[in-house]
């Protein structure tokens, strides 16, 4: 049994203190806030009228895999096979991959960066999209190899 995410104390929601936890680094988790809600800031004066939470909600939907493929050792050869994504894992990549393509931003400080690839996955473009699409794309091409499923 998994340990529910504890809400966090400005916003009221475990999805910040998922994106929270997977921005932190080395314990750090005021810094990583710090960033977070910064982020958050930038995201409120770009797009007046929107609220932060309800943008990052649609940018990790957006960014969600639904299928992707593992490797799986059958006689010696071995296969990509496509399985559905449970919930708990897409949620987990999509964010993952929100602030891994926002690390990879350079030249610009973290809040920023996070700020515009959320706001990318949230307008259905971006990096995390990218990735969502590159992995669909592999699940698809080796349709062929489902049936070694189990």
């Amino acid at each position: 049994m998994k340990r529910p995410l504890a809400e966090d104390p400005k916003y009221h929601s475990p999805l910040v203190t998922r994106l929270v936890n997977t921005v932190m680094h080395w314990g750090q988790k005021s810094t990583a806030q710090r960033i977070v809600y910064g982020a958050f800031e930038e995201i409120v004066q770009k797009l007046p009228g929107a609220s932060p939470m309800e943008v990052l909600q649609r940018a990790v939907d957006n960014a969600k895999p639904r299928i992707e493929t593992k490797a799986r050792r059958v006689g010696g050869a071995t296969y990509q096979v496509p399985l559905e994504v449970p919930v708990d894992r897409q949620l987990g990549l999509a964010v993952r991959w929100i602030v891994d393509f926002a690390d990879a931003r350079k030249g610009q400080p973290m809040q920023q960066a996070l700020a515009a690839e959320i706001m990318e996955a949230y307008q259905g473009q971006g990096n995390a999209v990218r990735k969502r699409d590159e992995v669909h794309k592999m699940a698809q091409a080796n349709k062929a190899f489902a049936h070694f499923r189990w």
